[in-house]
């Protein structure tokens, strides 16, 4: 079950393809509900981090059979609640499977280091120890996804942990919360809240204030993900941020351009451009620009929209709060700019229709693709992220000044090279500042065991993912053992290493 106080503020959270659909009513829970839950997770945290690491890593093991067993259902959720298409969603369900897995595992390893000491009978260690509560706030464009990468990793390593979901994906998240329960995740180890933006920040400061909160976890905007950051960083802590992404595209003089449109096909328009690691602009060498930009704006007038459930490049924006960003967004082409293609531009309906739309249009949030070329550094476009179905291009002449411009919007998140020269692709390698570089693939994708995560505009240069994220839901302890029967004094007990001082080479 869902801990959250009875409030009289309900969120009803529909489907974004039939604005008919109420798929859930959650009441969102005050500031001291939140609390309360906070007080919960600190006085389960005891018995949690005392249990063994290789039976939390069973309980992990169990969670990911669960998930797998209810895999179809839970992605048919993602899809109604999120408008993600239904292909995407499995692959998002698979995602959580791929995480169990991968810290299943580290159950039986968490390894600290035996340390050689400077002084006789005695000896170094180190542990890993869990940091305690955790609170991890998300986003619902990867409703159960990316929510998995805190979840895991946190609850293995002994920490308790308190989640609040996007309002708009409360459903997944419940459902998410009832699959970990059934695999045994206790209750207070792992809760779920659900609240508005404006309370869960009051009780975050309240919760960090009152020592409750020992680390805080955020996927979403760079813009929250700063006011987070500074309110931890005034309780001398350091924060877990996932933010957004202007995520560059070079293609090379030398690429397979059929491969390269692919790639930005389905980075910049998957989800419905509502990823952190979607296309923001692709940089194009000048001498394939006007045939790179030729038949992407083919391949996005043929990409089919519609009915997630169907087979389809993207369905709706998440909500109506990403529909009005959208629009606002479209208001950012300006006369310079060439639209590419001719699919229409703003909201999919009967009197702004789409050839090949799947499904009925109206009563969803459904956009048309846009593809912009001619975008200038200086151009919002360029600088901001877009989240939504649009797409800039502008052209390069050397390699320097393509690294130049995909660092400028100061976003470092995810990028991607299309090239065959080894060169190129190191030295965009060296160049860039992301903390993620494809050659020849997408902006979008990750690996359950490879690092995940964004330096500047794009988070604090935490990392999730792999090992590299038990770094943030641990803490290291050095323990020294004197067995020696005497107070030895390191650094003034060392033994003095007799050399001659008058020694020459001859």
């Amino acid at each position: 079950m869902t801990t959250s106080t009875v409030s009289d503020r309900i969120f009803r959270s529909v489907n974004p393809a039939d604005r008919t659909d109420t798929v859930a009513e959650v009441p969102l829970g005050a500031a001291d509900a939140l609390l309360d839950v906070f007080r919960t997770a600190k006085q389960a945290h005891e018995a949690w981090a005392a249990t063994p690491a290789p039976v939390r890593g069973r309980v992990i093991a169990a969670f990911g059979r669960l998930v797998e067993a209810n895999a179809e259902s839970l992605a048919g959720l993602v899809t109604r609640e999120v408008g993600k298409p239904l292909h995407e969603s499995r692959g998002e369900v698979q995602e959580i499977v791929d995480t169990c897995d991968f810290f299943a595992g580290e159950g039986r390893r968490l390894y600290g280091q035996t340390v050689p000491s400077e002084m006789p009978d005695k000896q170094l260690f180190t542990f890993r120890v869990p940091v305690g509560v955790v609170v991890t706030i998300t986003a619902g464009n990867f409703p159960v996804a990316v929510p998995s990468w805190y979840l895991v990793p946190a609850l293995l390593c002994g920490n308790t942990v308190v989640w609040k979901p996007a309002e708009y994906a409360a459903a997944c998240a419940d459902a998410l919360l009832s699959l970990a329960r059934a695999a045994g995740v206790p209750a207070g180890v792992l809760e779920v809240v659900h609240a508005d933006g404006p309370t869960t920040f009051e009780a975050l400061s309240r919760g960090l204030e009152e020592s409750l909160v020992d680390k805080v976890g955020f996927t979403g905007s760079s813009e929250v993900g700063a006011r987070i950051g500074e309110l931890c960083g005034r309780h001398l802590q350091s924060p877990c941020l996932e933010l957004g992404g202007k995520n560059p595209m070079i293609v090379a003089a030398d690429a397979d351009l059929d491969l390269a449109v692919q790639g930005a096909l389905f980075s910049g328009y998957g989800t419905a451009g509502q990823r952190c690691t979607s296309l923001g602009t692709a940089i194009v060498h000048e001498s394939v620009h006007g045939e790179f930009v030729s038949r992407l704006g083919q391949a996005v007038e043929e990409a089919v929209v519609g009915d997630p459930r169907a087979d389809v490049l993207y369905g709706p924006l998440i909500s109506e709060v990403f529909a009005e960003r959208f629009e606002e967004y479209l208001t950012w082409i300006g006369p310079h700019h060439r639209v590419s293609g001719s699919t229409g531009r703003g909201r999919i309906s009967s009197s702004n229709p789409r050839k090949g739309f799947v499904g009925d249009p109206e009563p969803g949030h459904f956009y048309h693709p846009v593809v912009v070329d001619g975008v200038r550094p200086d151009d919002r476009l360029f600088l901001e992220e877009t989240f939504g179905p649009i797409v800039g291009i502008t052209t390069y002449g050397t390699l320097d000044e393509a690294i130049d411009l995909a660092n400028l919007p100061g976003y470092g998140l995810s990028s991607s090279v299309y090239t065959n020269d080894p060169a190129t692709a190191f030295g965009v390698r060296r160049g860039l500042r992301a903390g993620m570089l494809s050659v020849n693939n997408s902006t979008s994708g990750a690996e359950a065991h490879l690092p995940f995560g964004g330096n500047g505009r794009s988070g604090n240069g935490s990392r999730q993912s792999g090992i590299w994220v038990l770094d943030q839901f641990t803490r290291w302890q050095a323990v020294n053992w004197d067995y020696s029967g005497g107070l030895q004094r390191a650094q003034i007990d060392t033994a003095q290493i007799d050399a001659d001082p008058g020694f020459r080479l001859t």
